[in-house]
């Protein structure tokens, strides 16, 4: 048996390289959504073998960038609350945009990717909030009744996903992209424009752009 205090942590170049290597994926597939593993590999500063030496595949390495993604972005959205559920739901669909903007790339691979399936599995405590605050509403009355809540809970999220499709398309810059995910979402609840623009003015928090996180794994994640 191994003597566990003969163990010791990765060595630091080692995890500097990893790290680089993610950093750099991320930028090559932003600017290029087939960008090889030797686009990256030279992004990063090294070899190709030095790639392998910490991914199998291209694959490998996708999948890693994804599991940070969902990981940062299921963090950052645990604290998003507010006592009407309507505000809640577009407050969740900004904070979402805001940590996958700069990621769009990846998080089209992600959602419509062969991953999503695990992403989708990955994302259910997040749905399940979604799914949740769309029930509040309806009870409330500020969420429209004409549709059953799953299938609209669904429908509120692609809005959310149809925001990154027009952004991938013609590059919308943070604000335009977080109001057309907070009027969206308001629309699909039930809220005609001047409603939605009502609230709005009077929700501060619905009007402010929301920041991604600035850690280290601010840009890990769920796409471009």
């Amino acid at each position: 048996m191994t003597d566990p205090t003969r163990l010791r942590a990765p060595r630091r170049d080692a995890t500097e390289n990893r790290a680089a290597l993610l950093a750099a994926a991320r930028t090559v597939l932003k600017r290029d959504p087939e960008g090889s593993l030797d686009e990256i590999a030279r992004e990063a500063g090294l070899s190709r073998r030095a790639l392998y030496g910490h991914f199998a595949s291209r694959e490998a390495l996708v999948l890693e960038l994804i599991e940070q993604g969902i990981a940062r972005i299921t963090a950052r959205l645990a604290d998003v609350s507010h006592p009407e559920p309507l505000v809640r739901l577009a407050l969740i669909a900004a904070r979402l945009w805001a940590e996958v903007r700069d990621v769009r790339v990846m998080a089209e691979f992600a959602v419509r990717g062969p991953h999503q399936r695990l992403v989708g599995a990955r994302l259910a405590p997040l749905r399940s909030r979604v799914r949740a605050a769309v029930a509040e509403g309806v009870a409330d009355g500020t969420v429209r009744d004409d549709i059953p809540v799953n299938t609209l809970a669904r429908l509120l999220e692609g809005a959310a996903l149809t925001v990154l499709d027009e952004a991938a398309r013609r590059e919308l810059d943070a604000a335009t992209g977080h109001r057309l995910v907070v009027l969206s979402v308001l629309s699909l609840a039930g809220l005609d424009a001047a409603g939605a623009h009502r609230l709005v003015e009077r929700v501060p928090e619905l009007g402010r752009v929301a920041e991604p996180a600035t850690d280290g794994t601010a840009q890990d994640g769920a796409a471009e």
